[in-house]
């Protein structure tokens, strides 16, 4: 057992304090809730460097997690996601200074999102919950369908129809019931809160439960310990419904408030697609919370969320720490993502290329210097992805010309 310093759930707008021993989705102003701590107890009997010399991944962090039981502890063997450096992609593009990308590729189901909804089945688990649903892109509901079938637990998924095949086939390998709906994410979102009375099932959608961002956090606690206890001068991070860079926000305050880092911030920088980026549009007009985004249209399907119920937190993170929203086209995307695959050999998701490509326009437009230290996110494994067809057919009984090959 670990020690548990979960206190209560907390509503991020207005403060309203709310049970940690029952589910909960949104608070009373419908609005996500946030997990609190008694940190000033652990900073008195907590120590870091131990906590991270751990193996297990991000369930290492147990002492800032809510889970407080090891039963409900759900585990695919998760690991520390790497931090690879892309010198020759970052020289293309323009970088003087570090370029690294965390690929978040290597953990299970190939993306992020086990992050979050391992913490999300883990704490359902604790409260007896047997069956859960979301609205998905893709890539969170394969690992809920996952974590879900290793805690013996049911999972429904509902998919935008143009989500990748190869989404939709591993969600239902691994056991969910999954459907195909005609509509974006939010309509999927809907459905699952039209259908939760009658089906009875837990809606886990982003933000509508506590625990998903605490999983998320967890990315900051990694990128911490990775970086020697400092932080990168800006983290270029794909968002849709933004959970990770909320968490990560997160996470640096809690560090701080232990003791474990400074005051010290990166700049939070939230990347969106031309076609789809609420949040830019909301940036710029200086507005607290995003507009629905009509009509969205990117390759890059998990940020493909045109309307996120955390848009304020979203705002406030890059609002607080000299960050900033920026978009990219699906030309940029493209561009990035081949480079870092022939420049450094690394295979980025779209999500995770179009962190390349708006590190390669802000720099270009002077909003951070060349010289930074940049961290980009790639949420999820490019294997899983469409790739362009770069082979060509050669006939072993003809004569061939080595020469022109």
């Amino acid at each position: 057992m670990y020690a548990n310093y979960f206190t209560h759930l907390e509503c991020s707008d207005t403060g309203a304090v709310f049970a940690k021993n029952q589910p909960q989705n949104l608070s009373d102003v419908g609005l996500p809730l946030l997990a609190r701590y008694d940190l000033d107890t652990a900073r008195s009997e907590v120590d870091r460097d131990a906590i991270a010399a751990r193996d297990g991944g991000f369930w290492k962090w147990r002492e800032l997690l809510p889970v407080a039981d090891d039963k409900d502890v759900c585990a695919l063997g998760e690991i520390d996601t790497p931090l690879i450096d892309v010198p020759a992609t970052a020289k293309a593009s323009g970088a003087t200074g570090r370029v690294i990308v965390k690929d978040e590729g290597r953990l299970p189901t190939g993306s992020f999102k086990a992050r979050g909804l391992a913490l999300a089945v883990a704490m359902a688990h604790s409260f007896g919950i047997k069956r859960m649903a979301m609205p998905t892109n893709g890539n969170a509901g394969a690992a809920l369908s996952a974590y879900c079938s290793r805690m013996g637990m049911e999972s429904w998924c509902f998919a935008p129809e143009d989500t990748p095949e190869a989404n939709l086939r591993e969600m239902a390998l691994q056991g969910a019931r999954v459907f195909k709906v005609n509509g974006y994410i939010h309509h999927c979102g809907a459905l699952v809160g039209a259908g939760k009375a009658e089906m009875g099932w837990f809606d886990v959608s982003t933000l509508k439960e506590p625990y998903r961002i605490e999983g998320k956090k967890t990315m900051g606690l990694e990128l911490a310990f990775q970086m020697g206890w400092t932080l990168p001068d800006a983290i270029f991070y794909p968002t849709g419904g933004g959970t990770g860079l909320i968490g990560m926000w997160k996470a640096f305050d809690e560090m701080e408030r232990l003791g474990w880092i400074g005051p010290e911030r990166p700049k939070m920088i939230a990347v969106q697609a031309e076609g789809c980026a609420p949040i830019v549009r909301a940036w710029h007009a200086g507005t607290k919370h995003a507009e629905e985004w009509l009509d969205a249209e990117t390759a890059a399907m998990g940020i493909r969320v045109p309307k996120a119920i955390g848009d304020f937190l979203i705002l406030n993170a890059c609002r607080e720490s000299g960050g900033f929203a920026i978009d990219v086209s699906e030309d940029q995307i493209e561009t990035a993502r081949v480079r870092c695959a022939r420049e450094d050999g690394l295979l980025l998701c779209p999500e995770g290329a179009a962190t390349l490509a708006a590190m390669e326009k802000a720099m270009a437009d002077g909003m951070v210097e060349r010289d930074a230290t940049c961290m980009l996110f790639n949420c999820g494994s490019g294997l899983k992805y469409a790739m362009p067809d770069g082979a060509q057919v050669l006939d072993r009984h003809a004569e061939i010309d080595w020469g022109a090959l």
